[in-house]
């Protein structure tokens, strides 16, 4: 096994361990509350009886399993994947499952949803405070307008529009203007030269992403590195220098200076630049793709704020909500036909090549919280086998007044792994194609 491949199995099984841990454990707590008997908490599993580790405590049996699909903790009384009604077939005791009332047994299985909703949160903002660390306002970027790229003018922005909502709402950081759910659909208002403008953003405006959407109309560029043979080097400029303008055109963003070298090819050009607060001059040759032969850094003339505690949990919880409410919508446009299913499934394959092959803590922090809203979201679909299915059978226990059979729900649990292991297997060759591909 190579590093990199090593690296992205280390981060996929610890981010696979946390949230698995702390799903079981939501169950977990919430049954012991309710006075209910675990007989195991396992994370991973310990299928056809093998294991990595195993613990008896009490009455619980502490293990981990070598089969990295999930986990799962064992209550008596239960019919789930761990259980049938041919183990059931005795009287009930007060200490199981199906002796308590429903809401009680409803709880049990929302208490795993929620506690990956809670992580996906403390991980969203421990990230914000940590990696993140400030935040553009809105209210900064419209002092000057943003920048419309050409897919935002593809759909009716222009530069110089002053952001005013997205869907209503008025949005308090300019990374807002990015998120997964402008992409999927939205209605963004501006002010355009003091009239209000709306402008409808398409549901699959995120198949165009590969292209930038909005930036900022100011951006101060820096020489942070030159490449190989560069032009730039050659002509004299240095790391750190600040470029003014490009044959006298001013240059107030990177795109400005693009655009203007791309009409230079093989050619010369006057740059002024900044160097130690003195205004200086070079000529420099640019190469036949229009490039100089630097790396750029990028400022920017606004004023940014801090994220504190506060603001990092508000921000964080403002993200999840988000993040769910696009799963929400991706699940509708995926049986619409909008979205397509080999995108839209991932095995561990495809969740460890998403963490990658280099060791990253804010990439693994970021991807580990998105993880956790997804398991959150996954978790309560009402298919059996799922939590959202034993959710909805307790649901309809409490409208139609009885619970339902043994037998039902035995075959529902059936009908329900075999769902989910068709998913699985389909993850896992779609995945495996993509690598070959």
């Amino acid at each position: 096994m190579d590093i990199g491949t090593l690296v992205m199995t280390t981060q996929l099984i610890l981010g696979l361990s946390l949230l698995v841990f702390v799903h079981e454990l939501g169950h977990f707590l919430a049954a012991k509350m309710f006075g209910m008997r675990v007989h195991k908490f396992y994370i991973f599993f310990d299928a056809w009886g093998s294991k990595v580790w195993s613990k008896q405590i009490g009455e619980t049996e502490y293990g981990i399993g070598w089969l990295p699909l999930g986990g799962y903790v064992q209550i008596a009384g239960m019919i789930d994947e761990t259980q049938d009604k041919e183990s059931l077939s005795a009287e009930p005791e007060e200490w199981e499952f199906r002796s308590k009332p429903a809401w009680q047994r409803f709880i049990v299985m929302i208490a795993g949803i929620v506690m990956n909703v809670i992580t996906g949160i403390i991980i969203f903002a421990g990230y914000l405070y940590s990696f993140e660390g400030q935040y553009l306002p809105v209210s900064e970027v419209n002092k000057d307008g943003i920048y419309a790229h050409p897919a935002a003018q593809e759909i009716g922005l222009q530069t110089g529009d002053r952001i005013l909502a997205i869907n209503g709402d008025t949005p308090e950081r300019f990374k807002e203007t990015h998120s997964i759910n402008v992409f999927l659909g939205s209605e963004i208002t501006v002010d355009r030269n003091g009239q209000q403008h709306t402008v409808q953003v398409p549901d699959d405006f995120f198949k165009r992403m590969k292209d930038p959407f909005i930036g900022l109309l100011k951006e101060e560029v820096y020489i942070q590195d030159f490449s190989e043979n560069s032009f730039a080097k050659s002509a004299g400029l240095q790391t750190g220098d600040r470029i003014l303008s490009v044959n006298g055109q001013t240059i107030e963003r990177f795109a400005n200076l693009k655009d203007i070298l791309k009409g230079q090819k093989d050619g010369q050009v006057h740059l002024q630049i900044q160097r130690d607060q003195k205004p200086l001059s070079f000529t420099s040759q640019v190469d036949s793709s229009g490039h100089l032969g630097f790396f750029p850094k990028l400022d920017y003339p606004y004023d940014f704020k801090k994220y504190d505690l506060w603001s990092s949990l508000k921000y964080g919880y403002k993200e999840g909500y988000e993040l769910i409410a696009s799963q929400i919508i991706s699940f509708g446009m995926l049986f619409s036909g909008k979205l397509d299913v080999s995108d839209s499934v991932a095995s561990p394959i495809g969740i460890a090549r998403i963490y990658g092959n280099v060791w990253d803590w804010a990439r693994f922090w970021k991807i580990t919280g998105l993880l956790s809203f997804i398991l959150a979201f996954m978790n309560i679909l009402p298919i059996p086998a799922l939590d959202g299915g034993h959710m909805l059978f307790i649901a309809i226990e409490v409208i139609i007044g009885r619970k339902l059979s043994d037998d039902f729900l035995e075959k529902a649990q059936i009908v329900g792994f075999v769902l989910l292991m068709t998913i699985m297997v389909f993850a896992f060759g779609n995945d495996i194609y993509k690598i070959f591909k």
